[in-house]
């Protein structure tokens, strides 16, 4: 029995398998990641909010001190997130919320937070080639938290990794 080959069938083979091991690389990452800044921050989460089309999310990996903390695949408040917002996170924006009750942010958005249970908040833009491709964002649910320059520098370092990752640069 002779085997066929077929190089076109070989080469979308390979791109499929490219693919797959691309994303499992990504996937990976992006959970080490998150439940490393989540133990060091000592935080009750870490998400990553991925932008899938222009200003449009969702959280796609969270690392939780409990499950009760769970938002995965929540979308953001879109009436809030608008291009103004956009263009600061695109600049390096890093916004560290250390209580929604106090800090003066639109009612859009505290109420936004309240429903996800959060009581502080620390948001770093994960930017690649492409532009805003999500952000790295810690949230403190049970009381309120002054974000120190070490928590800040922390996001922002883990936020460069992934965004120069392969496995994040190619997707």
């Amino acid at each position: 029995m002779t085997q066929n080959s077929n190089p076109s069938f070989d080469r979308g083979l390979q791109r499929v398998l490219n693919r797959l091991t691309n994303t499992i690389e990504r996937d990976n990452l992006i959970i080490e990641t998150t439940s490393t800044l989540r133990d060091r921050l000592a935080v009750d989460r870490v998400v990553l909010y991925y932008f899938y089309s222009q200003w449009h999310g969702q959280v796609t990996f969270e690392s939780l001190s409990s499950d009760k903390w769970s938002i995965l695949g929540s979308t953001g408040p879109d009436e809030c997130f608008n291009n103004e917002y956009a263009a600061l996170y695109l600049q390096g924006r890093v916004r560290a919320i250390s209580d929604i009750d106090s800090e003066p942010i639109a009612d859009c958005h505290r109420d936004f937070l309240r429903r996800l249970q959060v009581r502080a908040n620390l948001a770093v833009p994960i930017l690649n080639n492409k532009g805003l491709w999500g952000l790295l964002i810690a949230h403190h649910c049970q009381v309120a938290r002054l974000w120190t320059p070490s928590d800040i520098a922390m996001m922002e370092l883990e936020a460069e990794k992934l965004a120069d990752a392969p496995s994040i640069c190619n997707s």
